[in-house]
């Protein structure tokens, strides 16, 4: 059986994103790679359960780009192994699904219900080798508790506009946020939008033969 290390040290990847944040997490992992971005209509994309909504999301990221490659039945012959990563991450608040904020106003009133409240991020990452066409899956949940955020700070943190581009209108490591955060029950890098610890677990396993 090849060495799942070993053969990572040779792999190609390709992460199937455009958040700045699963870039920067993926570097921190020490891995080079490069950057393709999915087109998919996200909204056309329903789940009830958020695991569920989310890994449906991330296949069809890889989906698109498997086909925007024209990679036939998943597979390439390569001496190397290709890589790609999806993924996707969405907020759930008492109850209700949240994904990316449609306006300023929501991302508001999404911000404002967090203030001294908590807010679950379930996160998803599938990784297809395009030279077996083996696929991984799985799937991660965070718990984030906050204190009060005072209403200046949210106005701030609006006006600024991230919050459109980043699921539940969430974005812990803003240095805006980052001080009202009380507790992290999971992962930051998970609640950024891609766990570590489930990105290498899912490298190492689409390696094995």
């Amino acid at each position: 059986m090849a060495n799942p290390r070993f053969q990572m040290k040779n792999a190609k990847i390709i992460l199937g994103s455009s958040s700045m944040a699963r870039r920067k997490i993926l570097e921190e992992m020490g891995y080079e790679f490069t950057v393709m971005v999915a087109d998919i209509d996200e909204k056309s994309i329903r789940r009830e359960k958020p695991e569920d909504l989310v890994l449906a999301l991330a296949e069809a990221k890889a989906d698109a780009i498997i086909s925007r490659l024209g990679i036939e039945g998943h597979k390439e012959e390569n001496a190397h192994p290709t890589l790609l990563i999806t993924a996707d991450t969405v907020v759930v608040y008492e109850g209700m699904i949240r994904e990316k904020p449609s306006s300023k106003e929501e991302a508001r009133h999404f911000v404002k219900g967090y203030s001294g409240g908590c807010a679950i991020v379930v996160g998803s990452v599938v990784i297809t080798n395009f030279t077996t066409g083996i696929k991984k899956r799985g799937w991660d949940r965070s718990e984030v508790y906050f204190h009060d955020i005072p209403d200046a700070v949210i106005d701030k943190l609006i006006d600024d506009g991230v919050t459109l581009n980043v699921a539940g209108g969430l974005m812990l490591e803003h240095p805006l946020t980052a001080p009202f955060v009380d507790t992290v029950i999971g992962t930051p890098d998970g609640v950024m939008g891609l766990s570590k610890s489930l990105t290498q677990k899912l490298l190492e396993e689409s390696l094995e033969s």
